[in-house]
């Protein structure tokens, strides 16, 4: 019973990036909850109070998590709630050492189209790149965002705004200086020409 609602709460993060840390698939899950429900003939498990799931680097925190799945084995998972009102997760990036981070009031997970939605208050960080808005849809399989702001509730305020920041591509590539000192500039080419004779 442990077992089956650890690999359906696994499919709710599982593939919230294209880019997590490949080794977190074989390493055992932790669940914490205060409470935990599970109906195997409706196929819903619900996980109640201060939830944390972890599975490596992978960490979901929520006040409420709730799985469900269909006839063909799929699931959708959606967690909601926490800390100031917000689901998290954190995972390291695969070959790297940083990670992707999110929140929103509420996530959720489709195992079938593998899609990400983030709900109100919505953020997704990976690496040094941001993307905020009331609402984030993801697709872990073409890597695609889709990133949507709020209606404003006050008329006269300013209209809610996307906020994204995306770093350079090349930014990670290390830059190369200028000698210094009495140093002598060396060109670089072929190392077959020969030298002209000097003239006399």
């Amino acid at each position: 019973m442990t077992l089956r609602l650890a690999t359906l709460c696994l499919c709710l993060l599982a593939t919230l990036s294209a880019h997590a840390e490949k080794a977190d698939r074989n390493k055992p899950m932790l669940l914490e909850a205060n409470r935990v429900s599970i109906d195997d003939a409706k196929k819903i498990q619900v996980l109640d109070g201060d939830v944390v799931i972890t599975k490596g680097t992978l960490v979901l925190k929520a006040e409420h998590i709730v799985i469900t799945e269909d006839q063909y084995g799929f699931q959708k998972g959606s967690a909601q709630g926490g800390k100031n009102g917000l689901a998290r997760f954190r995972q390291k990036r695969e070959g790297r050492d940083d990670y992707i981070e999110g929140e929103g009031e509420r996530i959720e997970y489709n195992s079938n189209t593998e899609i990400a939605e983030l709900f109100n208050r919505a953020w997704i960080k990976s690496g040094e790149d941001e993307i905020k808005g009331d609402y984030i849809w993801y697709d872990a399989v073409s890597e695609k965002y889709l990133v949507t702001a709020g209606q404003n509730q006050n008329a006269k305020a300013a209209p809610s705004r996307v906020r994204a920041i995306i770093q350079p591509k090349g930014k990670e590539a290390p830059v190369e200086t200028a000698p210094t000192g009495p140093e002598k500039l060396r060109l670089k080419g072929d190392n077959k020409l020969e030298q002209a004779p000097p003239k006399p």
